[in-house]
């Protein structure tokens, strides 16, 4: 159900001057959802675009929305200090300076941002002391600990070398003037690695740890182990060029592996125009397997990963052919009927004008809800995107949370050009779910750890983290649907460094915290 009214976001993205056609006008568009004041319900955060040739000071600037707890949201951002004016792309959250609350990160055309949480309902760019000030195109960004030493390093996907003196003109198939598309630039940035030194700066280490050493026109970045060796690899999406994996060797280095492990190309052995990415196991194997956003004529793509070798299973899947007429960006799993089977949500939104409008924005499309079957196929939910009415818009940012706390996941959608739309879950629980909150031995978050629920003779595993899809970060709890299986045999956590610990399961029907060696779930 869309809420957005009711709850107040009245966020408006704003594209900028679409006559001029500057390519960074129609990727825009982040969202991130923290639980800033460490209140129990999470926030939400908002980037915005606008005009690139104005100054900062003109445009819009992001926006900050406080969870009051009652289904309704309160504008903060001038209170909070975080209403920064750069032209916007998206947000990454964590920890990074292990003071128990949660920073924020934001990816602009220009310095990127660091709000460093203050505790006290403000933040405080940090951004140029703490040396992640990066100056160009950055789009998605993941806090993680690469290196295992406890604290949260960063990485950062850039997308295109661009300024407006590099900007070209193109045409769309009717030869009307129409934005750019990234293979026209030939100048695939560099994504940054910054390793946390433990004082509240960071170091460029992308040279040292080998990250330098490819380039692509990257959008989406998943951190999590996928070669089940105990520490953190990276996969990034690339929009037009071969996809990375950044496998981690265990010495602070990485090895791009996606091409040998099959997940740069798809079946065909084609590049395709990789949006944002999804780790997710689907077959219940506990390793992770792929989902990828991609342009419309190319079907989202699907690998399935057999213990660290990737194969293209999408035409099993049932989700080919509905993704080819769209242009697919956010994109997340999660039991959204509480049936015990992992859906899917796309957001969808054009880049080109070349087909007729559907809108009154020539750029819209209408965002998909697709069910999850069993085995790892899927059937699409009509009306497109799970709502009465399809809401029609250029979709670009998607981000789970369940911001009211009844158990059943909710999403946030950025539109570029467009208003964000908050869409509240009502399939009601009846006691369906259960779901967990990880702490590390350090107090946090730990990204990349992997939960694992046994019931009714099957075992469940889900993915603990908040950076995937695009541009977006996400609630950081793992959530289960348990379907007509409520009674729990066993539940496991392998945490990052490959420990993996045995906890008694609880009820359902509830939050719970699992902290690293603790051996017993705690309510929350």
């Amino acid at each position: 159900e869309d809420v957005t009214d009711t709850a107040g976001i009245d966020f408006e993205h704003v594209r900028g001057l679409e006559t001029r056609y500057w390519f960074p006008e129609i990727m825009s568009g982040g969202a991130a959802w923290l639980d800033y004041d460490d209140d129990g319900f999470f926030d939400l955060y908002l980037v915005q675009g606008g005009d690139l040739a104005a100054p900062p000071a003109a445009r819009p600037g992001n926006r900050l929305y406080r969870n009051h707890g009652d289904g309704t949201f309160t504008d903060v951002t001038a209170s909070s200090l975080t209403g920064d004016t750069g032209y916007g792309m998206g947000a990454a959250t964590g920890d990074y300076d292990g003071d128990g609350d949660t920073d924020l990160y934001v990816t602009n055309v220009g310095p990127n941002v660091l709000y460093r949480n203050n505790g006290d309902g403000t933040f405080t760019d940090v951004a140029r002391m703490a040396g992640v000030d990066h100056p160009g195109w950055g789009t998605s960004a993941a806090f993680f600990d690469y290196d295992g030493d406890g604290d949260l390093d960063l990485f950062v996907v850039n997308y295109i070398l661009w300024s407006p003196e590099r900007e070209i003109t193109c045409f769309s198939g009717g030869h009307a003037r129409d934005y750019c598309l990234p293979d026209n630039y030939h100048a695939p940035a560099p994504d940054v690695l910054y390793r946390n030194n433990g004082d509240g700066t960071f170091t460029d280490v992308a040279r040292a740890a080998g990250i330098a050493t490819a380039r692509g026109n990257g959008l989406g970045v998943a951190p999590a182990d996928y070669d089940g060796d105990g520490d953190l690899d990276l996969y990034v999406a690339n929009d037009g060029d071969p996809n990375h994996l950044w496998i981690n060797q265990g010495d602070g280095t990485f090895r791009e592996r996606a091409l040998v492990a099959g997940a740069a190309l798809n079946r065909q052995g084609m590049a395709e125009a990789g949006m944002g990415v999804t780790p997710v196991d689907l077959d219940d194997d506990g390793d992770l397997d792929l989902f990828l956003t991609h342009l419309r004529e190319e079907t989202n793509t699907v690998y399935l990963n057999h213990g660290g070798l990737f194969e293209d299973v999408t035409l099993r899947t049932g989700l080919a052919v509905p993704s080819l007429p769209y242009t697919g960006f956010g994109t997340a799993f999660a039991d959204f009927d509480l049936d015990g089977q992992l859906d899917l949500y796309v957001t969808n939104g054009r880049v080109s004008l070349a087909h007729t409008p559907l809108a009154d924005d020539p750029y819209a499309e209408p965002d998909q809800l697709f069910r999850g079957l069993g085995g790892g196929r899927f059937e699409e939910v009509l009306p497109p995107g799970g709502t009465a009415e399809p809401l029609l818009g250029a979709g670009r940012a998607l981000a789970v949370a369940d911001y009211d706390n009844d158990g059943d996941p909710d999403l946030l959608v950025v539109n570029n050009g467009g208003p964000a739309r908050l869409l509240r879950n009502r399939i009601g629980d009846g006691g369906r779910w259960i779901a967990f909150r990880l702490l590390d031995r350090h107090g946090r978050t730990p990204t990349g750890a992997l939960v694992g629920l046994e019931a009714g003779g099957r075992w469940r595993w889900r993915l603990a983290g908040t950076a995937y899809g695009y541009q977006a970060a996400h609630d950081p709890r793992v959530f289960f649907g348990l379907g007509a299986d409520t009674s729990l045999t066993r539940l496991d956590v392998v945490w990052p460094g490959g420990g993996r610990e045995t906890f008694p399961p609880p009820s359902p029907g509830a939050f719970h915290m699992l902290r690293e060696g603790s051996g017993r779930p705690v309510p929350r």
